[in-house]
């Protein structure tokens, strides 16, 4: 462009007009320089494209029997050679050994990808903006490369399988670690995106950065085989769905079948102790100091004396708080999933803020105010893809609640016979709920980041005095009705930090039949065991999932933008024999849609 645009403005110098003809002659002489130009440029390295951001992976791998796909017709025919079996082996020499077989599926399955969006029987999501302009929620699912962490089953379960079916398994040779959040954005959608984008990649890098190892034995233990007969698995998650003793509905409380008031939610499921894992404790010490001072040093306020919950580094030991390099125990101490989750949250909620404070600063510039408008504005040259003018400082954030899901084999965990672990990590109002086999009770996993709450009221009690009251009575910090969130950079002096609220779940087989994952926009319009009934009525997750929004659309006050995401667990089969299946809510499901269908409300 440069030699051409030369050419040009030489002639313009000399008062001559340019010729359209000499123009036509110089312009292929244009690209043919400029092709030669492109091919001096050398090609992309190995480490540029070890560089590159892996795609997230919102499908997941299984084996299926290759009947499923195409008749394999080697059985019935035979050997179409006629000749016996030991003749028919391949000759190899005597100065080599055979090939040996790849460790790998038989020949009776195929891998195969399958879409969680096209799973509908074993996932389903749906979102509405509702009344809304647009919609700030955002939600993901799918499979991450994390090492597993789940609990190591007993050796009675393992013992009596000879083969199992496999799901797959990850780069690491884990089993697959499944992934599924929901973000509630709140004064814009560009925090609750960057979530659903980058959450689950700081997942992954701070798992690789701490060294975090598998849970699962790996040396001297022998792998499940793959292919195991179809009869096999069918009459495995049989007998798992009917070891579930049902409760019956004279044994659940009246308030299960007259629904729950806001004061009257059934108790939180208690976490499950950490299962420690080994790690580089060295590593782990330097990246939790760093973060922390980082904090320290861009926010101050209530990040001077903050010490996250799960930081080994501040771990309940004094002797390895002043000095863990002192400590005998510290180095075999190893780490957990609980540990990587809160340090990923923490690093996404600082790299975000950062980001934004920068962006201020370069607002703030008096220097920079004085340059026109349009300096950076395309006009002679390479293109940029975002000018500085469309760079504004995001005052707003977003809820978050994540569930990740690991097994100790490679069956899936929606098997019935299958057990598994869950971790959810939550900030905010976002809502996680599991649904027993037994009793059909909805059971949350998270609990509402208000200022009414008294953990939340306890951690910020030094900041009492920015705890208001608005008109309808409820309380709120600095604004907001939440005290945990991501972005927020006006209020995380404050307090409103992304500290998640962790809570691990060991699941039995076929001891859940399903959980939901839902934005404030249904839980605010439904209860807990409303949502659960309505799911149960579905005759797939997808379904489920549609239902849940279509119903809170309708009886909703606010129009809020709702998410739903619905997963299927190995109870699903048996969810409405339960307690009082799906009609413990239908009296008080029924009145909310009389009364949203009321042409005298004043919502019409």
């Amino acid at each position: 462009m440069s030699w051409l645009a030369g050419n040009v403005e030489t002639a313009m110098l000399r008062g001559s007009k340019v010729n359209p003809e000499r123009y036509a002659e110089l312009l292929p002489q244009y690209i043919r320089q400029l092709s030669r130009d492109r091919s001096k440029v050398p090609p992309p390295t190995a480490s540029y494209g070890a560089q590159q951001r892996r795609h997230f992976h919102d499908y997941f791998v299984t084996h299926l029997p290759s009947s499923s796909l195409h008749p394999d017709s080697r059985g019935a025919a035979g050997l179409s050679h006629k000749f016996d079996r030991k003749s028919s082996t391949p000759h190899t020499g005597s100065h080599r050994s055979a090939a040996a077989a790849p460790p790998s599926v038989s020949r009776d399955t195929t891998v195969v990808r399958i879409p969680l969006k096209s799973a509908k029987h074993h996932y389903g999501a749906c979102v509405s903006r509702g009344s809304r302009p647009y919609n700030e929620d955002s939600h993901q699912a799918g499979v991450i490369e994390l090492p597993a962490f789940a609990k190591r089953p007993p050796r009675s379960i393992t013992t009596g399988r000879s083969r199992e079916v496999q799901s797959a398994e990850n780069a690491s040779g884990d089993p697959q670690v499944f992934y599924f959040g929901v973000f509630d954005g709140h004064g814009g959608a560009e925090c609750s995106g960057y979530l659903r984008e980058e959450l689950h990649g700081y997942l992954e890098r701070t798992a690789s950065q701490f060294h975090l190892q598998s849970s699962l034995p790996t040396v001297g233990s022998k792998k499940a085989e793959a292919g195991a007969e179809e009869g096999e698995i069918k009459q495995a998650a049989q007998e798992a769905l009917k070891s579930v003793h049902v409760v019956d509905k004279k044994d659940l409380p009246d308030k299960i079948a007259n629904g729950y008031t806001d004061d009257e939610q059934p108790a939180y499921m208690e976490s499950a102790p950490p299962v420690k894992q080994d790690a580089d404790q060295e590593s782990i010490r330097d990246l939790e100091k760093q973060l922390v001072q980082n904090w320290k040093k861009l926010v101050g306020g209530y990040f001077r004396r903050f010490k996250p919950a799960y930081f080994s580094v501040y771990g309940d030991n004094t002797e390895a708080e002043k000095d863990p390099g002192n400590n005998k125990n510290f180095e075999s101490q190893g780490s957990d999933i609980e540990e990587v989750v809160t340090y990923a949250f923490l690093k996404a909620d600082y790299d975000f803020v950062s980001a934004q404070a920068a962006l201020e600063a370069d607002k703030k510039d008096k220097v920079k105010a004085e340059r026109p408008l349009n300096e950076d504005d395309y006009i002679i040259g390479t293109p940029q893809p975002i000018t500085k003018q469309q760079q504004r400082s995001f005052k707003g954030g977003s809820t978050c609640s994540i569930a990740v899901l690991s097994t100790p084999s490679p069956t899936p965990f929606w098997n019935p016979a299958t057990s598994s672990s869950m971790l959810v990590a939550h900030v905010g109002d976002t809502r996680i709920l599991l649904c027993s086999t037994a009793t059909g009770v909805g059971i949350p996993l998270t609990t509402d980041h208000h200022p009414s709450s008294p953990i939340e009221a306890n951690r910020l009690r030094r900041y009492a005095a920015t705890f208001v009251t608005d008109s309808f009575g409820e309380e709120r910090i600095s604004g907001l009705a939440n005290t945990r969130a991501f972005g927020d950079i006006g209020s995380k002096r404050i307090g409103v930090s992304a500290e998640p609220e962790i809570r691990r779940v060991e699941l039995g087989a076929a001891e859940y039949s399903f959980m939901v994952l839902v934005s404030d926009g249904v839980s605010g319009t439904l209860n807990d065991q409303e949502i659960v009934d309505i799911v149960k009525e579905a005759k797939t997750p997808e379904q489920a999932a549609r239902n849940v929004i279509s119903f809170a659309t309708e009886v909703s006050a606010e129009g809020d933008n709702a998410t739903c995401l619905v997963v299927r667990l190995g109870g699903w089969e048996r969810r409405q024999e339960g307690g009082y299946g799906s009609l413990g809510t239908k009296e008080s499901r029924d009145y909310k849609r009389q009364d949203a269908m009321d042409p005298r409300n004043r919502r019409q």
